[in-house]
């Protein structure tokens, strides 16, 4: 009889299960007592590969990169069109950031209370996507713009961001940076073609039918997507690496060198008591702030110190293609360098922007000004994935879409601080003063970042162990 290769370790093997549709499958304890269901490929839960799992978030986050990074594109045209001013364009924008971060836990609550399925949140957010198109197309009250665009379509975004990101996590535990930040990239450069039409294709003739056409296109893409999620079970864990020796699959035994899984699942409550995550939060909400700063002021940044319309539009083309393309790079070296050192890199990185625009804007130096954009967008959209990586690694999978739901509902916050507080800075310091004071942020940001640690984790490496329940 073969030996269990668990038990050698010292390791424990629970009782192995089956169900109809699925092969036998076992719970493994390690020492730390986290359990991982081996057994199952996802072939076996699926019927096809989890490659699924990464190909289709990406194409619905790209469908919705519309409403965040073209808005501002539109917003020239929506002011004659429907009379608005500057600043009601901006609440416009600043209550859909608000509710799209907003409704991340409590629809990863639902989630996990089995009250709504990854499908069923997909779907309900493409109906509400597509409402907040038209509300946007044929509502000129700006009170019911807010309430079309900003809260419904703000909170049908929300849940089609929170539910890919997700998911991508539950799939792929073992090597989740990489594939977190594909599909987040898509989030950023997906807009590219709709920044295009907003500013060469987009005017008070035709506004009504662009927008209409792309509140259909959002619903139609998102809900074709949606037919086919599914979340894997509880501490599911591939089949075809070790979950305790990380041998098996290469890619995957390396990612988990550098980023070791979490040492048991906690709950959103445990995570808070950890302290960790609310490291996470504040971190979450001055990198964000930053970012959401330099997408709001830059255009008007570049026509204030003279730079020609093509330079500021190009400017924001640069910062979204490289915003998104920069989450995918980070991601995947995250699985190599380690999560932590790689965020603080980023953000780094982002706060010496802001720094680097003030320069290029006070020699007037357009080339300058074209780099410190591309450094801007690639740090302002990289820490994105790895927060979103980084929190299934610390608390582990079974209530990610809780726990991430807690993180990213600092954007909530951003949102107000980078546009609203920034604009107020912008008054009373002028551009200098407030890139100068989102550059210093940035930096205190990525010192807190420092501070993070895995909980349950001892600096060397290993778990601590855990209270045992007394017999």
């Amino acid at each position: 009889m073969t030996a269990d290769p668990y038990a050698a370790r010292g390791e424990t093997d629970k009782t192995a299960h089956s169900t109809a549709a699925h092969r036998p499958y076992r719970e493994v304890t390690d020492a730390g007592g986290r359990v991982y269901r081996i057994g199952e490929t996802d072939r076996d839960i699926l019927g096809h590969s989890r490659k699924l799992m990464v190909y289709l978030p990406w194409i619905t986050m790209m469908a919705i990169s519309v409403f965040e990074y073209a808005y501002g594109s539109a917003e020239d045209t929506l002011s004659h069109a429907h009379g608005w001013t500057q600043s009601n364009t901006f609440w416009i924008l600043s209550v859909w950031v608000f509710f799209q971060a907003g409704i991340a836990f409590p629809a990863g609550w639902l989630r996990e209370k089995g009250i709504l399925t990854a499908r069923q949140a997909m779907y309900i957010g493409s109906g509400m996507c597509m409402v907040g198109f038209f509300a946007l197309s044929h509502l000129s009250n700006v009170w019911l713009a807010i309430l079309g665009f900003g809260v419904v379509g703000g909170v049908g975004a929300g849940l089609v961001y929170a539910t890919c990101i997700n998911m991508v996590g539950k799939w792929f535990p073992e090597r989740r940076g990489a594939k977190t930040g594909f599909v987040n990239g898509g989030f950023a450069y997906g807009s590219l073609p709709f920044i295009f039409i907003f500013n060469y294709g987009f005017d008070t003739a035709n506004y009504h039918r662009v927008l209409d056409l792309i509140g259909c296109y959002i619903l139609i893409v998102i809900a074709g997507c949606a037919f086919f999620f599914k979340d894997p079970p509880k501490n599911w864990w591939p089949a075809d690496i070790d979950p305790l020796t990380y041998g098996g699959d290469k890619k995957g035994a390396v990612a988990l060198a550098k980023n070791p899984p979490a040492v048991r699942q906690f709950t959103p409550r445990e995570a808070i008591g950890t302290g960790v995550l609310p490291l996470m939060w504040v971190a979450l909400v001055m990198t964000a702030g930053v970012s959401i700063f330099g997408i709001s002021f830059q255009v008007d940044y570049a026509k204030e110190v003279g730079f020609g319309p093509l330079v500021a539009a190009s400017s924001m083309g640069v910062m979204a293609v490289i915003n998104g393309i920069g989450r995918g790079v980070v991601g995947w070296l995250s699985d190599k360098w380690g999560r932590k050192s790689t965020l603080v890199f980023v953000i780094v990185v982002l706060g010496l922007a802001q720094f680097g625009v003030i320069w290029a804007g006070d020699i007037k130096s357009e080339s300058l000004f074209l780099f410190f954009a591309f450094l801007s967008g690639f740090g302002g959209g990289a820490f994105y994935p790895l927060f979103a990586a980084l929190t299934p690694d610390y608390f582990g999978e079974n209530f990610n879409a809780s726990n991430y739901g807690l993180v990213y509902s600092g954007k909530l916050i951003s949102g107000l601080f980078g546009g609203g507080l920034g604009s107020m800075v912008v008054a009373a310091w002028g551009y200098d003063g407030a890139y100068a004071l989102a550059g210093a942020t940035s930096m205190l940001a990525a010192a807190i970042t420092l501070l993070l640690r895995q909980p349950g984790r001892s600096r060397g490496g290993t778990p601590a162990p855990q209270p045992q329940a007394a017999a």
